[in-house]
């Protein structure tokens, strides 16, 4: 990965001291269940933040209420002041976006192509434009290969950007992906479990390449299951519990409580969260 973190900065970057993320009293229903309540969060630019809990927890629910793959039963979610709209396209063109636990890549494209294709909400050509493919349409092409290039650079994968997405070792199919995510040039990066599956020379690499992405300006909420990576990463840690946030604060805070290591360990604590499931 390479360590000139210009090279990756994104054009939606956040200006210091701004509320990027503000989500307010989330509620998840599917039917009678509840895989969601009331839970809050917010994100400020240049942060990373972290979302744990034990499995079953509504943690992958609330991102898709973050990212307009749900639309919550209750409360909203803002980004920079605006109330996200319902569909996870605007949502991704107002600036959010993100990775998934399973991964979703093109499996018969390029490297390369892989980049480009998170580029759609950023290009601005039209119907006819891309008919016609005059002079503009050829323009816009090649701004957006220089773009997708300088990310690769950014993440390490340039070598590889002609290479089939299915033939990269899993490890860089992960980074690949966060590439893509970083070319629709948003001002927050919502991670769920970028680590799973890695050994831990490639976690390390992950740590470092998100540790980039922050210095570029962009803040990112991260889920994920390794301890080690989210409690050295983060720079705030919240604690989802049956759907409900139990606790948020720095790593200390969050690793010292008994609650959190009750929930972890399966042992009953006072004021736990009525039991729900997550989807």
């Amino acid at each position: 990965m390479t360590t000139d973190t210009t090279r990756g900065t994104s054009r939606a970057a956040a200006t210091p001291g701004e509320t990027v993320l503000d989500a307010r009293g989330v509620t998840m229903r599917f039917g009678g269940l509840t895989a969601v309540r009331g839970v809050d969060l917010t994100v400020g630019s240049g942060e990373i933040v972290g979302l744990i809990g034990p499995n079953g927890a509504g943690k992958t629910t609330f991102f898709n209420c973050l990212t307009g793959l749900y639309v919550p039963t209750e409360g909203e979610v803002r980004y920079r002041g605006t109330v996200l709209p319902p569909t996870s396209f605007k949502v991704t063109a107002a600036g959010i976006a993100r990775t998934f636990q399973n991964i979703r890549l093109f499996a018969d494209m390029t490297v390369l192509e892989n980049v480009l294709v998170g580029r759609h909400t950023r290009t601005k050509e039209g119907f006819w434009s891309a008919v016609l493919r005059g002079p503009r349409f050829h323009r816009a092409e090649q701004a957006s290969r220089e773009r997708a290039m300088e990310l690769l650079e950014f993440v390490g994968l340039t070598p590889k950007a002609d290479h089939l997405a299915r033939n990269l070792p899993y490890g860089e199919q992960r980074t690949l992906e966060i590439a893509r995510a970083l070319a629709s040039e948003p001002g927050l990066l919502l991670l769920d479990e970028p680590t799973a599956g890695m050994n831990p020379q490639e976690t390390r690499t992950t740590e470092g390449l998100v540790r980039a992405i922050r210095g570029t300006g962009v803040a990112v909420l991260v889920i994920e299951h390794d301890m080690r990576f989210i409690f050295t990463l983060c720079d705030r840690v919240a604690v989802l519990v049956q759907g409900e946030k139990l606790i948020e604060g720095d790593s200390a805070t969050v690793q010292g409580d008994e609650r959190v290591i009750a929930a972890y360990l399966g042992e009953p604590f006072e004021n736990a969260p009525g039991k729900e499931d997550d989807r």
